[in-house]
């Protein structure tokens, strides 16, 4: 079996280049990059897929992306936004491809709490259908796509909160398990009140993702996640991925000097 890679998420507030972030990765010790979508879009300087191959090559690392999740709904009930949000998943499934990425994050979509029942009912069908498209879309290009557990939300309902929930989601997207896995977020579990050993025992077998990130259980605070080796050692997790505020949180978690670049 592979050795996991240990890395972290680039946010759309982190004011580094990819190269310059790999450059402090490495150094580091760490061995993976996840390229947030947010990121891409938002900052002036980003590399092609193909140039993240290359730069992936050159640094040694493994890479994987996670797809929108600002600006963006799979379960909209508005079909033109639906539609919108599925071609971006697949976009990023492509540029996955291409950058040769191991796995690509997605969100389960949501619905506001306060809307009719037949309009919540047809977002969560929305959900499962586009799901199951962009599934079907991570088998023909070849790159698994992962559902990632989510924070539960005051105003928005989501699918993917508990353990059972995010089962039965990932069991109703009929796709090949080889190319639609999990995603688990240990911050997002700890924050709606589970271990994120309960979501191992029901979905270990299709974990291929881990976020890493701390919080008091008040709310989804993203601080860095310092006791992590009992994680390593037994989420089945193919790529564990601290995701943080700042740079400087992925050094705190890892116990290394912060950056000398000013972010």
């Amino acid at each position: 079996m592979t050795a996991p890679r240990l890395g972290a998420a680039m946010d759309v507030r982190f004011a580094v280049t990819v190269e310059e972030f790999l450059e402090y990765l490495t150094d580091c010790g760490l061995n993976h990059v996840e390229l947030k979508r947010e990121y891409l879009h938002g900052h002036p300087d980003v590399p092609t897929p193909e140039e993240v191959s290359t730069l992936a090559e050159r640094f040694d690392v493994s890479v994987t992306y996670h797809a929108p999740f600002r600006d963006w709904n799979v379960g909209s009930f508005n079909e033109a936004s639906r539609r919108a949000s599925v071609a971006q998943v697949k976009e990023t499934l492509e540029d996955a491809h291409a950058a040769n990425a191991g796995a690509v994050v997605v969100h389960g979509g949501s619905v506001p709490h306060r809307y009719p029942e037949w309009v919540r009912e047809r977002a969560h069908e929305n959900a499962l259908a586009s799901l199951e498209e962009c599934a079907a879309h991570a088998r023909r290009v070849g790159v698994p796509l992962c559902l990632e557990n989510q924070p539960a939300s005051e105003t928005k309902r989501r699918y993917t909160t508990t353990p059972e929930e995010l089962r039965e989601t990932v069991g109703a997207v009929d796709v090949d398990p080889e190319f639609f896995g999990v995603t688990l977020d240990v911050g997002h579990a700890k924050v709606n009140g589970y271990h994120w050993s309960e979501f191992v025992d029901q979905l270990g077998d299709r974990i291929r993702v881990c976020h890493l990130h701390e919080n008091d259980g008040t709310a989804d605070q993203h601080e860095p996640l310092v006791e992590h080796d009992r994680i390593l050692k037994e989420v089945p997790a193919e790529y564990f991925v601290f995701e943080t505020k700042s740079v400087a949180d992925v050094a705190r978690s890892v116990d290394r000097p912060q950056p000398r670049f000013t972010e």
